[in-house]
């Protein structure tokens, strides 16, 4: 099955998982590899990768997912908050809805992805709180993420929806 791999990564997180997919699958299939962008569509599965922006993905990926008409989609990402399955449930719920009707989801792997310096000086400035305390001990905690277990999870994901 010929597919594409599209994504946007500010940090290089979602980068990372974008690499070990294409790493994974054959190369020979494989018709675009970058940003969302039209000649992806010549693909029958496109991979849609996103950075986690405000809970959902950025608007030019959500726009992107648009206009995936008919096609097989297997969304993968990363969010700054992680370790809850259910964030990332919502997430990508989210996600979904900008795909058309006619798009089928045939997989998802989201994960924890660092985040900048400047979002710890932002919570440095905040009132201090068990809310500040929290959002420093999550940064913290992901500054190691994607890590290798991510990958690997990202890697059986993929090679599971493959033999589906």
């Amino acid at each position: 099955m010929k597919y594409a791999i599209c994504y946007e990564s500010r940090t290089g997180n979602t980068a990372m998982l974008a690499e070990r997919i294409r790493q994974i699958l054959p190369a020979d299939d494989c018709l675009y590899y970058g940003p969302p962008a039209e000649e992806a569509l010549a693909a029958e599965l496109i991979f849609a990768g996103f950075w986690t922006d405000k809970g959902t993905c950025p608007e030019n990926t959500a726009a992107f997912l648009s206009g995936l008409e008919g096609k097989k989609v297997f969304f993968f990402g990363t969010a700054g908050f992680g370790g809850s399955e259910a964030y990332f449930r919502q997430i990508l719920e989210r996600v979904r809805t900008n795909l058309p009707e006619s798009a089928e989801v045939r997989g998802h792997f989201l994960c924890q992805g660092k985040m900048p310096q400047a979002v710890a000086d932002r919570y440095e400035a905040m009132e201090d709180s068990p809310r500040r305390t929290m959002m420093l001990e999550n940064f913290q905690k992901a500054l190691s993420h994607p890590n290798e277990e991510d990958l690997a999870a990202l890697e059986k994901a993929v090679r599971e929806m493959a033999e589906a």
